[in-house]
């Protein structure tokens, strides 16, 4: 998500509390926000996927691929 998006979210919440919001800008609000969290949980998805656990012989196991469903081919 660009900063703009971002901005923008921030700009509808600051207008929704001071004068209102039109239909428009509740369904342009609604919709950037389901973005932003999607966003959100793409990158927090991607970063528990990068997550390796050394066990205690020494062996290491790739949690993205044991858990979240990562090939050893990433496109």
């Amino acid at each position: 998500m660009d900063m703009a998006s971002i901005d923008r979210i921030n700009e509808l919440y600051h207008k929704s509390q001071s004068v209102g919001l039109t239909e428009e800008e509740k369904a342009e609000q609604d919709a950037l926000r389901k973005a932003y969290i999607a966003a959100i949980r793409k990158n927090m998805r991607a970063n528990l996927n990068s997550i390796s656990v050394q066990e205690a012989d020494g062996s290491i196991t790739d949690l993205g691929k044991k858990y979240g469903g990562v090939s050893d081919v990433q496109s």
